[in-house]
């Protein structure tokens, strides 16, 4: 197993970004963390292209307003591949009923091809 490096670490932070991007920041957050034909895969999607990338990353905002994506745990890497934990956290109370894992493959730039994710921690009826 390999301590992570300063590029893993980025490209993580970059995805958290986008992810935490509001609306009028989200198509450039996602520009910047994935590559023009990048990917995003988890049990309730399967999308290409940035466009696709920020419309899921808006439903997760719709269906949970008020909450933000938060890392829990360290970020692995090898070669090209990336591997992390995160949670979904409200602001109000902190409370986190959402959680996963997700395993991230990087170009030759350090920007996101792929994102296969999985939910570890989900809410009753979502």
């Amino acid at each position: 197993m390999s301590a992570p490096t300063g590029r893993y670490d980025d490209a993580v932070a970059r995805y958290f970004e986008a992810w935490n991007a509001g609306p009028d920041a989200r198509a450039k957050a996602v520009a910047a963390a994935w590559t023009n034909d990048g990917g995003y895969t988890d049990p309730l999607a399967d999308v290409r292209g940035h466009e696709q990338i920020a419309a899921v990353i808006a439903a997760a905002h719709e269906q949970f307003p008020g909450f933000f994506f938060r890392r829990t745990g360290a970020v692995e890497g090898h070669h090209d591949t990336v591997r992390f934990s995160w949670e979904l956290v409200s602001e109000a109370d902190g409370s986190a009923p959402v959680a996963g894992s997700d395993v991230v493959t990087l170009d030759g730039e350090d920007r996101i091809r792929a994102v296969y994710g999985f939910l570890d921690r989900v809410p009753e009826g979502a």
